[in-house]
Formats: C-alpha cells, structure tokens, sequence
C-alpha cells in the first residue's frame, strides 16, 4: 500500500504548499471538474483507441497488482524450490517415464497439489511441463534448452509488460492534452474580453488548471504508475528464470540437490531463502 502513501504525499505536499505561500484553492476547485473532463475524457479515450481489448483488462488489472505488489512472495521461491526438487529427484531415480503423469495432468498431479500457488499460475505450470515434456522427446542440448526455455520467457514477459508500455505512453501524452484544455480556456476567456478584469484573471487562471493538471497527473501520478507496474512485472518474471536455471541444471545431469542449489541462488536476494532452510526441507521431502 505504499502507492497510497506516495499519492497522499503528493497531493498534500503540492496542494499544500499552494496554499501556504498564499495560493487560494477557489479558481483550482472551480475549473477542475471542467479542465478534470477534458483532460480525463481525452486521455481515456486516447488510451481506448491505442490499445487493444487485451491490453485494456491487462492495464486494470495492472493496477490491482500495483496495489498489491508482485505476485510471488519468498515463501513461493521455497515452494518452487521443493516442488522443482521432487520433479528433479523423481527423474535421476526412475527416468521420464514416470514423469507423465505429472506432466501431462498436473492438476491431478500428486506432486503439484503440494504447491497450489505455483499450480495456478498458468504461465509457471507450463513452463515446469513443457519444458519436462521436451525432455521426454529427447531434446536434451542443454544450450538449446537454455534457448528455447529463454523465449518462452521473454515472449511472456514482452505480453506482460504491454500494459506498464501503453500506461507509460499515456503519461508521455498528458501534458499535450493538459495544453489542448488550456487553449480552449484562453478562447473561451478571449470570447468574454470585455469584462472586467478580476473575471478575466478568473478565467485565464481557470485556462491554466489544464496545463498544470495534465503535467501533474502525467508526471506525478500517471508516470509513476506505470513505472511501479514495471517493477512488479520485471520481480515476479524473475521467477520464472528460477525454473529455466534448475531445469537447465537437471538436463546437464546433475544431482537434484545440486540443482536446486543453483536456482537458489539466482533467487533475488530479498526473498533468497539460506542453504540450511532449504537442506531441511528437501530432508522432509525425502521422507514423504
């Protein structure tokens, strides 16, 4: 919820510090439904036009998840650490073979039910699946695997940061439709030159809300946004990079506990689990 404490800073900060050096709120609150309007409606309907029906549900939901932060929490890594070490040890010790079953049906699979977060990423179970899949057909160049494993990845993460790009584009255009407001205040005050001049400083300083609302919402809240957005998407990817490491390490045919050793640590280190933590989970594991 840090989003919130930004945006309170902001809003209270500027708006703030307005008014203490002698700004008075009446000619802002005035026009801002107005200038809110034009502004608002314009870059909504910029941002409908430029993006496709995906890219729209993908942008709310990006902004649940910045709300929410990234999915994947340390306790996720340690999952996917014991779920990627019983796949790896039910390999070296009965072969692909015994793999199918897990592979092919994981929602059944009785290894994958021990880890219903990872099981309901859609993208984490195909990757851990496909990749044992191609195992199975005997692709087993460990550098081709690292490769194709590399683009599936990619092409996901370029799919999820579609969002955070057409959020990031819509700020860049803010402070241009903040300037179409404010003209069209400076004609509407031109059409009335011939009032007095405290309802002409009215009115020009009305035209001038356009301007600063499109530059505040563009830099401010808009931009930032969508940089959070970046984040999370680029922190939760990173768990995926967890998957290719180990199931690289199991294709060049080392010991499972070796395997997991290397995707753990390539963990991020703010959600990097210690050897000895997971040594003792895997000592679990070894007795179910």
């Amino acid at each position: 919820m840090m989003i919130l404490v930004g945006l309170a800073m902001v809003f209270g900060l500027v708006f703030g510090g307005f008014m203490l050096s002698g700004g008075k709120m009446d000619i802002v609150l005035y026009a801002l439904p107005f200038e809110g309007m034009m502004i608002g409606g314009a870059s909504l309907g910029a941002f409908v036009v430029a993006n496709s029906s995906t890219v729209l549900r993908a942008s709310l939901r990006g902004l649940v998840k910045v709300m929410k932060g990234p999915k994947f929490k340390a306790v996720h890594y340690e999952e996917l650490l014991s779920l990627m070490y019983e796949l790896a040890r039910l390999y070296k010790t009965k072969g692909i073979i015994a793999m199918d079953e897990h592979v092919e049906k994981p929602s059944e699979s009785s290894i994958f039910q021990r880890y219903p977060a990872i099981l309901n990423d859609h993208f984490a179970t195909e990757l851990i699946t496909d990749s044992f899949r191609m195992l199975s057909m005997q692709f087993d160049d460990k550098y081709q695997t690292e490769d194709v494993i590399n683009r599936k990845i990619k092409k996901h993460h370029k799919e999820t940061l579609a969002s955070a790009a057409a959020i990031d584009t819509m700020a860049d255009g803010l402070p241009a439709i903040g300037i179409v407001a404010a003209v069209l205040g400076v004609i509407k005050t031109m059409s009335s030159i011939d009032k007095p001049p405290e309802i002409l400083g009215m009115m020009i300083g009305g035209a001038l809300v356009g301007t600063f609302l499109g530059v505040f919402l563009a830099y401010c809240v808009v931009q930032p946004i969508a940089g959070r957005l970046r984040q999370v998407e680029d922190e939760d990817g990173a768990f995926y990079l967890i998957i290719r490491d180990i199931f690289v390490a199991v294709v060049a045919n080392h010991p499972p506990n070796i395997c997991v050793e290397i995707g753990r640590g390539n963990i991020p280190s703010s959600k990097q689990p210690d050897f000895y933590r997971v040594e003792a989970a895997q000592k679990e594991l070894a007795a179910v």
